[in-house]
């Protein structure tokens, strides 16, 4: 196992994956967080409690998936040119 990817290259799927969601700005991410929280409050005050709490727990992914567009963005997938 210890020389199985001994350059530490990314595969053709998460490259093609980074590609792509690199073009979307990071604001789009921290919106729909804020969005999946302001969509799970209007659903809790309307009485629809498990619905505000599978809502509301989009905002964490929301955000996760924005951290990770930021490292691709910053960091790139393979600082070595092919």
């Amino acid at each position: 196992m210890e020389n199985f990817n001994p350059q530490h290259k990314e595969g053709k799927v998460a490259e093609a994956i980074e590609e792509q969601t690199a073009k979307i700005p990071s604001d789009v991410y921290l919106w729909a967080a804020l969005g999946s929280m302001a969509a799970s409050m209007a659903c809790f005050l309307n009485g629809k409690k498990h619905t505000a709490l599978f809502i509301g727990q989009w905002a964490p992914s929301f955000l996760i998936l924005g951290l990770y567009n930021k490292i691709v963005k910053v960091a790139g997938h393979d600082q070595e040119g092919d």
